[in-house]
């Protein structure tokens, strides 16, 4: 490396050098693609802070492929698990924008960083935060301006996230669920979960993949789907994979997780269902099917 290559702030200070903010990632047209519509763009270069570009998916936009930009792998954390929620209808990023002032401070802007509209027509911003951050008074005086200056028009509520709770394992897991459930296949699904709940020596994720005749990557996918779905639980802040400690959620279970917004409740316990219980969700085509699977039959991925 050249004289004048070398930075003198590393001859002296070992720590990262402060450096100028470089300018934002302007994303142009994706065929296909819906562009990013949030009122402030994030998407600028940072050293200390991991900006995410995504693709999802939502009923407001017909199931359309959209860009989303998040300021933090935890804000996009927030997100996967608000797309994995049957009831979400639509998820923003970066929705509005709200002039407030804190206590002797000069005003200052604020832009939201989620707001997800469920079917039911309810409407919630989200404001996700560091733990450190939310342990400071200075913080929560912050966040009482930042409500009573956010028009009642915009949400009906809004919620405080604490980003300490996504672990880096439960973030990556998170992104695997969203990236599972954009290829659904509702009959191969029915029929793991069959066999998961009629298999009384469930333990591991790969104990299911030789009571099917179907393909390993085929079974390992399914599962992820019903994780997301939460027919299925496991631990998320330890990466799924197929020496994961899985269980069948039991049915009522089901139904509360599908009748809920935020799907939040399928690490903790659960209690197995019974075969008789899941017969009742599944027509006569997949439990057809899933008796094919038994017998050496492999039905059609259509």
């Amino acid at each position: 490396m050249s004289a004048d290559q070398t930075i003198d702030h590393d001859s002296w200070n070992y720590s990262p050098a402060k450096l100028p903010r470089q300018s934002k990632v302007t994303l142009g047209q994706i065929h296909g693609v819906l562009p990013f519509t949030g009122v402030r763009n994030p998407g600028f270069r940072s050293s200390s802070s991991h900006r995410v570009w995504l693709t999802y998916k939502t009923a407001a936009d017909d199931f359309m492929p959209k860009v989303g930009i998040a300021e933090s792998a935890a804000e996009a954390a927030v997100a996967h698990e608000f797309l994995l929620s049957p009831n979400l209808y639509d998820l923003r990023f970066q929705p509005l924008t709200v002039q407030f002032r804190g206590i002797g401070s000069k005003p200052r802007s604020y832009t939201h960083d989620l707001l997800a509209t469920f079917v039911d027509g309810r409407r919630v911003l989200v404001f996700v935060r560091n733990s450190d951050s939310l342990e400071k008074p200075k913080t929560w005086r912050d966040i009482e301006a930042i409500q009573a200056a956010t028009p009642s028009s915009a949400a009906d509520s809004m919620i405080i996230v604490d980003a300490g709770r996504y672990s880096r394992q439960r973030r990556e897991n998170l992104f695997r669920l969203h990236e599972a459930i954009q290829t659904p296949n509702p009959e191969f699904d029915d029929i793991v979960l069959w066999r998961a709940c009629n298999h009384r020596s469930l333990w591991l994720m790969r104990d299911l993949f030789s009571l099917l005749d179907l393909p390993q990557k085929t079974v390992f996918k399914s599962c992820h789907r019903l994780i997301a779905r939460g027919a299925l639980r496991a631990n998320l802040d330890h990466v799924i994979a197929e020496w994961s400690r899985i269980e069948v959620a039991s049915w009522r279970s089901r139904l509360a997780t599908t009748s809920k917004p935020e799907p939040k409740s399928w690490s903790r316990g659960a209690t197995s269902c019974s075969a008789r219980s899941v017969r009742k969700a599944m027509s006569w085509r997949t439990r057809w099917a899933a008796r094919r699977v038994s017998l050496g039959f492999r039905p059609s991925s259509n």
